[in-house]
């Protein structure tokens, strides 16, 4: 393998030219087996690489990650899917095998935020996986390995400039120490090389004490995704995968807003009335993403909206605030870990209107008693891990 790969340009055209290279003529862990990864697909599909390896490591199930500028917009691992979600995730005509269903959990939490995704599988891709890739719009894959049939799927895409990266597994860095360089100035520090244990779990700071198996399974996707997401950032897991990703916001609270909004949006897809939307046959997915998320969403200005005639057979009624809300009471059992503690019982409240029954966070606030209070108050599970997870 070679020690360094020449790039069309670095994070914008503007910026080159670029590379990426191993120091003192080290192989580079990585080879290209089909297009041209840029220099964000590559920061992408090595954080990428390190989140899904983790979590198999942890959970011996294969994983996926959807990642969109250097931070997930969905993980998850290999669970079976309920009708509902398979069709939620327009996946209801496949066969799909365990990584593939990793990957339509992974892509369906936020298929919005997944539109043009680099992909992280754990384990050799399949030629289901490769089908499920194939019809999706996203910008390339990092694996361990491919099946000969399933490189073929995937060389095919993009009139053959999907861009398909082949990782050692077993390849590890040399130093332990990270570098990086901004504005000519040179950063240094450990790298982030802890691992997840079953002791980040034990320290039950709550009344409730009740950690079942999912639960645990849940908490552990999360602690490992946050681990890989731009800071500020929180997490919503339920079912085997993330359901709502707030990263990269300057305030907890907001962190917190946008992970749960997008997990109420994850539910309301399930919703029978979402299920049957009478689209128009010619209509693709994405297009039919967009026109769930605007259906669905209150927010949404009239200049926006668009026109459902050119969308549906006819147009469908849209959910009331009352149908909406009796729905998403049925959303329950979800995990929510924080990379940092909660300064203040806001963020509690909130997390509580989308179903959260436990809670995972550093703890060391000087407000932690009042955090504990309101997770008491809600009957939540609450851990303090005592790890902080920052991530830039």
């Amino acid at each position: 393998m070679p020690s360094s790969l020449p790039l069309r340009y670095g994070a914008n055209p503007q910026q080159g030219p670029a590379r990426v290279f191993m120091p003192s003529d080290a192989d580079l862990p990585i080879t290209v087996l089909n297009g041209a990864p840029g220099y964000i697909n590559l920061l992408d599909a090595l954080n990428s690489w390190q989140l899904v390896r983790e979590l198999k490591a942890a959970l011996n199930l294969p994983a996926a990650a959807s990642f969109k500028h250097v931070s997930p917009a969905g993980v998850a691992v290999a669970n079976p899917l309920s009708d509902a979600l398979k069709k939620a995730y327009f996946v209801d005509d496949l066969e799909l095998s365990p990584l593939a269903t990793a990957y339509a959990r992974a892509r369906g939490a936020d298929r919005l935020c997944s539109f043009g995704d680099f992909i992280a599988l754990s384990d050799t891709v399949d030629v289901s996986t490769a089908k499920l890739i194939a019809r999706e719009v996203s910008d390339g894959v990092i694996a361990p390995a491919y099946e000969p049939a399933a490189l073929e799927i995937l060389k095919n895409k993009k009139q053959g400039k999907y861009a398909v990266v082949q990782i050692d597994p077993s390849y590890e860095p040399s130093s332990i120490q990270e570098v990086r360089e901004v504005f000519g100035v040179r950063f240094e520090q450990r790298r982030h090389d802890r691992l997840v244990t079953p002791s980040d779990f034990t320290n039950i700071v709550t009344t409730k004490k009740d950690l079942p198996a999912p639960a645990i399974r849940d908490l552990t996707i999360a602690w490992i995704t946050l681990k890989y997401t731009q800071s500020n950032s929180v997490c919503f897991v339920a079912d085997g995968q993330a359901i709502g990703v707030g990263a990269g916001q300057q305030s907890r609270i907001h962190c917190v807003r946008l992970a749960g909004q997008k997990a109420d949006l994850w539910f309301l897809r399930q919703h029978p009335a979402i299920l049957e939307l009478p689209f128009r046959s010619a209509i693709k997915r994405p297009d039919r993403d967009n026109a769930i998320d605007q259906f669905l969403r209150d927010d949404v200005t009239p200049n926006e909206k668009a026109d459902w005639s050119n969308i549906f057979d006819h147009t469908p009624r849209q959910l009331t605030l009352d149908e909406k809300q009796q729905w998403l009471s049925k959303l329950n059992s979800v995990t929510l870990g924080s990379d940092a503690f909660f300064p203040f019982r806001d963020s509690i409240d909130r997390a509580a209107a989308s179903g959260v029954k436990y809670v995972l966070e550093p703890g060391g606030s000087t407000r932690d008693d009042i955090v504990i209070q309101a997770a008491n108050e809600y009957g939540m599970t609450m851990i303090f891990s005592g790890v902080r997870l920052f991530h830039h």
